[in-house]
Formats: C-alpha cells, structure tokens, sequence
C-alpha cells in the first residue's frame, strides 16, 4: 500500500494506473469504447471468454476510475452505452506508443532473452 508523503507518490501514482489498464479484459474494452459509444452485449460478443459478471465488473471499475462514461437511454429495455472519456483516449495514445515500441523491440528482447538463459544455463550447468 502506498502512502503519500510530501506530495503526490509518483511510483505509486504509476502502479495505480499499470494496475488498472493491466487486467485481462481493459485494454480489449478501452479499444472498443474509444471507437464510439458500445453496447454491453456489443462488448460481450468483442471479448471472446469473458463473463458477464467479469465485463460488469471491469466495467464498473473504468467508470470508477473515470475512463468510461455510462449513459442509460430511457427506452424499453432501457439502453445502456459506453464511452471512453478524454482520459481513457489520452491513456490510448499511451498505449499506441507503447505497442509501436515494443513492436519495435520484440527482436532485441527475444536476444536479450535468449542470450541471458544461455549464459544461466551455462552458469547451473558449471
């Protein structure tokens, strides 16, 4: 748990946010929201394996945290849409920059990776 001292935690600021765009099923729904308004089933046929109660759940944690905007149409049924707020689409942008580098890295870390369990192979075999 982090506590705040003198200000504002930045490592703990960080961990707060990694922690929640780093669960299974945000990065998929963050992506569909940030298109346009989404519909919970909508969301439901998009991420394939989900429960209906995990897609509520995570759901419920993005409205939370302020990164997706629910808005119930009063119509019968009632209908109930999705959207990714203006931090939600600055917190994509993030994210873009993030899979163009590690798209760009994939190759140094797969080296990187390969070279360091040899040399700890060697080391267990030694």
């Amino acid at each position: 748990m982090c506590e705040e001292q003198d200000g504002v935690n930045e490592a703990c600021s960080v961990m707060e946010a990694v922690n929640r765009i780093s669960g299974k099923w945000t990065v998929g729904i963050l992506l569909a929201a940030t298109e346009g308004p989404v519909r919970f089933t909508e969301l439901e046929r998009h991420l394939k394996g989900i429960s209906r109660r995990m897609l509520t759940l995570t759901l419920r944690n993005l409205e939370r945290d302020g990164l997706l905007r629910r808005t119930v149409h009063p119509t019968v049924p009632p209908k109930v849409e999705y959207e990714a707020t203006d931090m939600a689409r600055e917190l994509h942008s993030a994210l873009a920059e993030l899979v163009g580098w590690a798209r760009r890295n994939r190759a140094n870390i797969t080296r990187s990776r390969t070279g360091y369990d040899d040399t700890a192979g060697e080391l267990v075999r030694s």
